[in-house]
């Protein structure tokens, strides 16, 4: 059962703009983590390296936002 702080919230951060609903989910779903692996972060950076090298030499395939979103509703099963 939702708290009145938490109902004034979760109305008050609906009406922020997209980006800002997206950093502020991120900052919540980081504070539920557990503490950082070391070794995740590290592959993370390997992985983020060998994608802006594929960025730098061409070979990287973009996808717009539309597309993005469609695939992830399709993966979703349209939730």
């Amino acid at each position: 059962m939702a708290t009145e702080t938490l109902r004034r919230l979760r109305s008050e951060a609906l009406t922020l703009p997209e980006a800002e609903r997206a950093e502020l989910a991120h900052e919540l779903v980081k504070s539920l983590d557990a503490p950082a692996d070391a070794d995740a972060a590290d592959a993370w950076d390997k992985e983020i390296l060998r994608r802006l090298a594929e960025i730098d030499s061409g070979t990287a395939k973009f996808i717009d936002r539309d597309e993005f979103r469609r695939r992830m509703k399709a993966r979703l099963g349209d939730r």
